[in-house]
């Protein structure tokens, strides 16, 4: 989440006329995140979620992320729901960018994650997997290896501006990755973004997962790759096995992870690693004039993608069978 589309009061005005959600009573841009605009949205119905759609997320993938969040919810996954207007729609246009207000979750996320955090998060994510099943409409991950090359060749010419020698540390582990992508394991609807920022927890129970918009088609051991990333690193880039056993131990609580999934995690995870390095580094250096937005550091990945190079097998990361 982020700020990189100002909304007027007016303008604000216009585009509410339409909703059944009383008078604006606060509007405050939130500074998390990095990929749409976001405001913290309070009527006289209460708290909401309004998000102006920028960068990364194309205007035709709205129905998918829409359809998805409501198709979750139906299934029991506590996540945020659009708000549809008095003509039924739930995406209009603010500012000339695609906007969706949707409804706002109680609970907070947390910093610092321990491995009871850990174990709710990979449960939660199997949960997601399985109440997945069933949503029609398909949408191919953008982000998974083929879009790599275009993403780093975006930021190649000034990658060493950020650390010498990283452009090409990123194309030695490309080409690896090209060598060594596993196509053929189970898949399914992955949230393929499941970071700390996005799960929510309250008195000491997970209460919601939201940030949807990179959620897609492909391979469901991925989303633990990704998750282990994202979760199971200390704030000195080490890797918490006892995290990572705790993830994986919920994860399987609800489905058992195949003696395929299992072997390709080690190359899942280092693919995981460069896909957040690759689009950190493309944000860190192209950050736009007078957005409120903190990009994150890209050089955080690259220490946990040392790591990766590393491992030899699942057991590495936690999975002891």
């Amino acid at each position: 989440m982020a700020v990189y589309t100002e909304v007027t009061d007016e303008d604000l005005a216009e585009f509410l006329a339409t909703y059944d959600l009383g008078a604006v009573l606060a509007c405050k841009g939130i500074a998390e995140g990095v990929e749409n605009s976001n405001y913290l949205l309070h009527t006289e119905a209460g708290y909401f979620i309004l998000t102006l759609y920028e960068k990364r997320v194309r205007e035709s993938d709205l129905p998918f992320f829409l359809g998805l969040m409501e198709h979750l919810a139906a299934r029991g996954i506590n996540c945020p729901q659009p708000v549809k207007n008095r003509n039924g729609l739930a995406l209009g246009r603010l500012v000339d960018r695609p906007a969706v207000i949707v409804t706002f979750l109680d609970g907070m996320s947390v910093k610092r994650p321990d491995p009871k955090h850990c174990a709710m998060v990979g449960e939660s994510l199997s949960l997601l997997h399985r109440a997945g099943t069933g949503f029609e409409i398909q949408r191919p991950n953008a982000l998974s290896i083929e879009g790599w090359s275009p993403l780093f060749r975006a930021s190649e010419a000034r990658a060493d501006e950020v650390l010498p020698g990283l452009a090409v540390t990123i194309a030695e582990e490309l080409a690896w990755l090209q060598a060594r992508w596993p196509r053929d394991l189970p898949k399914g609807i992955i949230h393929a973004d499941l970071f700390p920022d996005n799960v929510f927890f309250l008195t000491g129970k997970l209460s919601g997962l939201i940030d949807f918009y990179f959620a897609c088609n492909d391979t469901l051991v991925y989303d633990i790759a990704i998750c282990l990333n994202a979760w199971c690193f200390e704030q000195n880039a080490s890797f918490n096995i006892t995290k990572g056993m705790a993830l994986i131990n919920g994860y399987e609580r609800v489905r058992k992870l195949t003696d395929a999934e299992i072997a390709a995690l080690p190359v899942l995870a280092r693919g995981a690693a460069l896909r957040f390095m690759l689009t950190r580094l493309f944000d860190w250096l192209n950050v736009p004039e007078g957005a409120m937005v903190r990009p994150k550091d890209p050089l955080e990945y690259v220490k946990k993608l040392r790591f990766h190079q590393y491992v030899t097998s699942a057991r590495d990361y936690g999975l002891l069978r």
